[in-house]
Formats: C-alpha cells, structure tokens, sequence
C-alpha cells in the first residue's frame, strides 16, 4: 500500500529510498531543530529592531517593527511604496520565484494547450522538494500546470511550463531576467523556474513587488494564485485522480483577513520563510513582501503590514483633487465638433490616475513636478507627486482627442449627383488633426451681453443728461418767478 502511495506521488524508486533516509535521520534533525529554537528566537529579534526607513520620513504614519529582515508594501496600481525594510537587500526569493515563472508563461501561453514533462523537467529537481507527482511523458493541460505551480508549488510543473514556453529551460531563464528588466527591477538575478536555491538566483524585496504587482494585474493569475486547493482528474495523459493544497493560510483562510487576492509561498534553508501576498480594501490594491522570517511570523506579520496599510492611507482622484495644472475651458479656444457649445477642453488632467497620500498629510501638502519628455500619444507631459521626495503617483496631462461629427449633412446623394472618373493616384489615408473650434454660441452671448452693457451705459448717459436741463429750466422758471415777484413789490408803493 506505501508503495503504491509511493509510485503515485513520483513513480519513482529513488524517493522511496530518500523517504527511508528522511525517516532514519528524523530524530538526530528534530534534536538540532530544538537545539536551535532560542538562536532562531534572538535572531528573530535582532531582525526586528533593525530600522525602518519608511519611519524616517517627516509627518510620516509610523510603520510597525516586524520581524522580517527586509519587507515592503507596496500599492500595484501607483507603485506607491508605504513601508520599506530593507527594500533593495539581496536576497533569496525561493519559490516566490514562481510568480515571475507563471507571469510570463500566461503572457505567452494558451490555457488549453497541452504541456508534456520531460526527463528534464522532472529529475532536474530535488526529490524531496515540492511536486505534484508527474512522471515523465505524462501531460496536462497548461491551465492545470498553472495551478499546480501556484497551489502546490510543484518545482517540475514550473520546469514544464517554461520548456512549453520557451523550449528550453535555459532559454526560459533567459526570458525571465529580461522581463524582469523590463518591469524595473535592478537587483535580481535568475538561474531557475522554481526557486532552488542557487547562490546567483536572487532578488530584492522592491524587485518581488514590481513583478508581484504585474503578475496581480492579470486577472487570471490573481485567479489561480488565489486558490486554497485544486483537483486533478484522472486522463488519459495522467492517470492519477490527487489534490493540491495550499500552504499560504492566508489564502486557506487559516488565518482569515478581507479582501486577500492571493499570494505564494517560498522556503528553503537559506532564505527561510517568504511571503508575497495581494489584498484590496477602499480601492487600494496593496502587495506585501517579507523576506527572511520564521513560521508562523510571515503571516502575522503580514496582516500587521496590511493593516498598517489600509488604516494608514487613503486613495485620491488626482483630476478631482488637483488645481494646480487644470485647465478650465476659456470659452473661446476648446476643441470638438460641436460649434454651439459641446465642445472639450484643450487640455485636462486624466481621470483616472490616483494618487497614494497619507492620512497625516492633505493633497495641497504634496510636492509636484512636470515632465514634458513624457509625452506620448495625446499624453502631453506627467505629473508627478511626492512627498518629502517619496513618490506617491502620477498622472498626465491630455490633449482631448477629436470627437466623432455630431451635426449631420445631407449625404443621400444619388449616382447622378456625382461624377466618378478613373485616377492613378493611389487613395491617400486621411489626415487626422485634433481640429480647435471656436464656441460660436458662447461668443454670441458675450457680444450680447457687451451690446446690452453698452446700451444700458447710454440710457444712463440720456436720463443724466436730461436730468441736468430739467433743472437747468426749472432754475430759469424761478428766476423768470422772483423778477416778477420783485417788480410787483415796487409797484406796492404807490397809490394809484
């Protein structure tokens, strides 16, 4: 019965004798586990007074001492980091690897296609590290080797996926230092698919966030690496009907927390216990990496980090916040196709973009800078925003883009109405232009509302003026009166 336990999980006579080797040294490796408990403890502790450089910035939250060597936090959307530890240490990644193993085989893969193991792809790893028991000539489909990557952290099925992808695993390696060029990691390195340790295999925990925050933003490895167990049926190419759990409890739930959306698991003797983790609360998407912990710290740790994280900081609309570059229509030069006013204006900031901003400091309080080399498309420059020279997010400053017509032409012509004639001109593409209209209705109101000024002025002008004779005439009509008034009196003199 053990032996065919045995064969089902690898089919293969030599990890029965390592099972029997594992099983004789047992109890001289549980006495050195016990033997180096308070060592691990003092160095835990050691690891958790070492400084946070996130601590550092002026009026900033106050980021929690974990026990990690190195931990970071990351917001995928921005790329706004609010907690660094240790952020650009070497270090070795183990089966977080994997993340940028499956990141680019999805990329280039296709679910249902078929992936074969090969003698390499399975006896190239380790007998007692993780699998999921696949034999030579046996396959799966590529959406099956995913989940056996992400779930059960199987070191062949992440060899089979990069010769499905690449052909080799050597030319997979190839393709996985240059895409993690490309998402801006600077202090990696990568021998292998799966994590084994290999002193020239490592990463940074700023390196593991920019290809954790890329592999979260495809929806369906947010999907798979979000799966507590998966299922293999028994086929035709693979024999075996098996589970795969997963070990990362904050996925099983073992150790509950909203809004987990998946994460993987890494361990070897020299990198001890990492952890990548993805969750989402009020908008902002935050992973969490740490490096260099004992169980079952990296997971405690982590929902201290997160929790630091949601509690700690909000997301802002940039374009609903920002006054500074906003460009308000003028009435006169905007850009459209609308001539009576449905026009847009030239220039607006994205909508959008968002930026990370502490709950300790207001969006007025955040330092900006322009950068017109930038430019791309209708993209006309970015706005950068940070905080004590921490980089909080960005967004662009957009030329509006020329709207389809909305006034209508008489365009039912019949054949008769139009001469057609033969041309050896090759037809020439059209000329699109962003087109700035001016806002006739807008200036009709204005030129209206001068005229109706300038009127008013003039009445003004009339009833003053007119004012003015009326009592220019009515002093006349007095004086006319008291001449008359003081010829009379001389006159009352004399007796007639």
């Amino acid at each position: 019965m053990f032996l065919s336990y045995i064969k089902r999980k690898r089919k293969i006579a030599p990890l029965f004798l390592a099972s029997l080797i594992l099983c004789c040294t047992w109890h001289s490796q549980t006495l050195i586990a016990h033997a180096t408990l308070e060592e691990l403890e003092a160095a835990a502790q050691e690891r958790k007074a070492l400084p946070i450089q996130s601590n550092e910035i002026d009026n900033w939250p106050a980021g929690p001492a974990v026990s990690a060597e190195s931990a970071i936090l990351m917001e995928i959307n921005t790329g706004a980091i609010l907690y660094a530890k240790n952020i650009h240490k070497k270090s070795y990644p183990a089966s977080t690897t994997k993340l940028l193993t499956c990141l680019i085989a999805m990329e280039q893969g296709n679910l249902d296609d078929t992936v074969t193991f090969s003698h390499e792809a399975v006896f190239s790893v380790p007998v007692g590290g993780s699998n999921m028991g696949m034999d030579v000539g046996e396959s799966i489909t590529f959406e099956q080797c995913l989940y056996g990557i992400m779930v059960g952290s199987a070191n062949e099925a992440a060899n089979a996926a990069a010769e499905y992808t690449a052909g080799s695993i050597d030319d997979f390696v190839v393709l996985m230092n240059k895409r993690a060029a490309e998402l801006g990691c600077t202090e990696s390195h990568f021998t292998n698919t799966n994590g084994l340790h290999d002193d020239d295999h490592y990463t940074s925990a700023h390196d593991l966030a920019l290809i954790a925050s890329a592999f979260f933003q495809n929806d369906m490895l947010c999907k798979i690496g979000n799966t507590d167990r998966y299922e293999f049926k028994a086929t035709a190419t693979q024999p075996d009907d098996f589970i795969l759990k997963n070990k990362h409890r904050l996925i099983t739930g073992e150790v509950p927390y909203d809004g987990i959306l998946g994460g993987k698991t890494g361990y070897t003797d020299e990198s001890r216990q990492t952890l990548v983790t993805c969750a989402e609360q009020n908008g902002m998407r935050l992973v969490c990496i740490v490096f260099l912990e004992e169980t079952p710290d990296q997971f405690t740790d982590t929902i201290e980090l997160f929790d630091y994280g949601f509690h700690n900081f909000q997301l802002m609309n940039i374009s609903e916040n920002e006054d500074k570059y906003q460009i308000e229509p003028s009435g006169f030069l905007q850009t459209g196709n609308d001539i009576f006013g449905s026009s847009k204006p030239i220039l607006s900031i994205d909508a959008n973009s968002c930026a990370v901003v502490p709950n300790t400091v207001s969006f007025e309080d955040l330092d900006s800078t322009i950068n017109y080399s930038a430019a791309v498309e209708n993209r006309i420059a970015q706005i950068r925003y940070s905080y004590h020279d921490t980089y909080l997010g960005n967004a662009y400053l957009e030329l509006a883009a020329n709207n389809r017509s909305t006034y209508e032409f008489d365009t039912n012509l019949n054949s008769t109405d139009v001469s057609v004639e033969k041309t050896d001109q090759p037809p020439q593409e059209p000329i699109q232009t962003n087109t700035i209209f001016i806002n006739v209705k807008k200036i009709l109101i204005i030129v209206l509302s001068l005229s109706a000024a300038v009127m008013f002025l003039f009445i003004l002008r009339a009833f003053a003026v007119n004012s003015q004779n009326a009592k220019r005439r009515q002093n006349r009509v007095k004086r006319r009166q008291r001449r008359r008034e003081r010829i009379r009196s001389d006159f009352d003199d004399f007796d007639f």
